[in-house]
């Protein structure tokens, strides 16, 4: 084994960890508690104003400029993509440049198809229904959401058995807005209703350090010297939300251990002090990767398995530790469980094993 600045961080991970830390980490993408309010304070509010997305952003303006010439609603609209992307930010953005409301709700609220009707009849024409994680909408809803999308009616049916009868409830022509980050969970027949349908891709450094040079902005800091924006981008994993996070993680570090200037030097101390490493990797993540490389010698080995090692949840470490380390090179997905690459190995200070070469454990 030979000795590295990155394994300097795999000697000091802890094995264990309680639930709420795959779910309340610094470099989570879902939303922390109580974030809500930061976050809406450095989201864009007009089109010109969005960085990033470029694609979707050019079919987005002739779509608003098209359906503004027509006086129609905007055509129904599903983004996908991994969580802190802008997915809600986009849909607000939509609401501005159409001179119409958002009505917010989510996929798990919409338990019964009243809660659909009551949100479809507070609309006005135009207006935007925004549903995130759509794909958790149960089946009876929707039934209700298909003529809506299509027809703008409801159908609402009374009583039951031979006494049913049903009873059409129009509502005002509306565009539909839904995000999901597992758009396979999705219904064929509610995906096809969709008028665009964009994935919405993680971000470049460039597009990052601009965001953040924005947000620093806005946050009124003065003495902020680029290297230290880059240095944040570089750990935020291609994802807004987290870039934005670090950003006033640093800004609180230098203003309590500093003189309130953001330096290459304050953003280091900042993130060390959070266990974030030069590839934008927690605790977490490491000792995902070290209990494959030490305990399984680099794998495959199963989920289950590396789950009841940590003592973690499975489904956790599926949706919220894999998909950054697969999207980097880290981990290798294979028939007989998961194993690490040589890169993840490299980067740990770890003798890689490649997997033809080691037995499955399990």
């Amino acid at each position: 084994m030979h000795s590295t600045p990155s394994a300097q961080f795999f000697w000091g991970v802890r094995q264990t960890y309680p639930r709420s830390i795959a779910t309340d980490r610094i470099i989570s993408a879902a939303p922390l508690p109580q974030e809500e309010q930061h976050n809406w304070a450095l989201r864009p509010t007009q089109m010109g104003e969005y960085i990033g997305q470029c694609e979707l952003i050019e079919r987005l303006t002739i779509a608003i400029r098209a359906a503004r010439a027509r006086n129609e609603p905007l055509e129904h609209l599903l983004l996908h993509g991994p969580p802190g992307l802008g997915k809600t930010t986009l849909a607000h953005v939509l609401s501005q440049e159409m001179g119409t409301k958002v009505i917010s709700t989510s996929g798990p609220a919409l338990s019964r198809g009243t809660d659909l009707v009551s949100a479809l009849t507070r609309l006005s024409r135009g207006d935007i229904l925004f549903i995130d994680e759509i794909h958790r909408l149960p089946v009876a809803v929707e039934e209700f959401i298909y003529p809506a999308m299509e027809d703008f009616r409801i159908d609402v049916t009374l009583d039951s058995g031979m006494a049913a009868r049903t009873v059409q409830v129009r509502c005002k022509p509306f565009s539909l807005v839904g995000a999901t980050t597992r758009a396979g969970l999705l219904s064929a027949p509610l995906r096809s209703r969709f008028g665009i349908i964009h994935h919405l891709r993680y971000y470049t450094r460039d597009e990052l350090l601009a965001i953040l040079t924005r947000s620093a902005v806005l946050l009124k800091l003065e003495r902020v010297h680029p290297a230290s924006l880059g240095f944040i981008a570089d750990r935020s994993r291609g994802t807004p939300r987290i870039a934005n996070r670090l950003l006033r993680r640093v800004r609180d570090y230098a203003q309590v251990k500093g003189d309130g200037a953001l330096t290459e030097a304050m953003a280091t101390a900042a993130l060390r002090l959070e266990g974030i490493d030069a590839l934008g990797l927690d605790d977490l993540d490491r000792s995902y990767l070290a209990i494959i490389g030490t305990t399984y010698r680099c794998g495959p080995v199963g989920l289950e398995t590396i789950a009841a090692t940590m003592n973690e949840d499975a489904g956790t470490l599926e949706d919220v530790v894999e998909p950054f380390l697969l999207q980097i090179g880290f981990l290798a997905r294979t028939r007989r469980g998961r194993a690490l690459t040589k890169a993840a190995a490299d980067h740990l200070g770890l003798s890689f094993i490649p997997v033809e070469d080691n037995p499955a454990l399990f």
